[in-house]
């Protein structure tokens, strides 16, 4: 029974592993799209939605299932429901991949607004700390739980440069820019909700391994 339930936890993972890299291709897939002004493949980013939903009711309806049938404590049962958190998350993660294919369509058909530099560089930090968060959660390694968490700051700080240089390089001194502005503004923001989710999702693999609570309490990490 104890193989068979191991066996079950595996397959677990496995599909988290599956969910995680529906999300990071999708976060890559809609800001190549935005660089390429590429509506073929934002839309590719729009129509992929359905798989990840699916997947996600899957793993939620296994999480469940598992805990219904072998009625785990202790680790096993913080595994089980943070691998339900982490279904959630990535869900999200991918969802606002999707918002941002949106947000290309809308700037598909206009010339980029400026040459690309800071938003790449936040896509290439989130995609960094999704797979950072996905590993430690695989790995239970806490110190690649708090590396995650010590990158939002990062994530934060290029937000912000973007958003001070599209509004007093562009939208104050020509008001036709705006338009466009608005949309990078949205994808920028975007982008660093997704540094967010991975923090959430760091958070739980510290709760998974030490049964510590560290949301909204940064002072108790390990």
């Amino acid at each position: 029974m104890n193989r068979h339930f191991d066996e079950e936890l595996d397959g677990l993972n496995s599909d988290i592993l599956k969910m995680g890299f529906f999300a990071q291709e999708a976060i890559h897939k809609s800001v190549e799209a935005l660089k390429n002004r590429d509506r073929a493949l934002a839309e590719s980013v729009i129509s992929s939605d359905v798989l990840v939903d699916e997947l996600e009711l899957a793993i939620d309806e296994k999480c469940l299932d598992l805990i219904a049938r072998h009625q785990p404590v202790a680790d096993d049962l913080r595994f089980i429901t943070t691998g339900m958190k982490l279904n959630a998350e990535l869900e999200r993660i991918a969802d606002i991949a999707l918002d941002i294919s949106q947000r290309v369509l809308e700037l598909a058909d206009k010339p980029l607004l400026k040459p690309l530099v800071d938003i790449p560089l936040l896509t290439t930090l989130s995609k960094s700390m999704v797979k950072m968060a996905i590993d430690a959660f695989v790995n239970k390694d806490i110190e690649a739980a708090k590396k995650v968490l010590l990158s939002d700051s990062q994530a934060d700080s290029l937000r912000n440069r973007i958003q001070k240089e599209l509004v007093e390089e562009y939208m104050i001194k020509d008001i036709s820019t705006i338009p466009r502005a608005i949309q990078l503004l949205l994808i920028a923001r975007f982008l660093e909700r997704i540094c967010d989710h991975t923090t959430n999702i760091a958070e739980d693999v510290i709760y998974m391994v030490q049964a510590k609570v560290v949301r909204h309490h940064p002072e108790k990490l390990p």
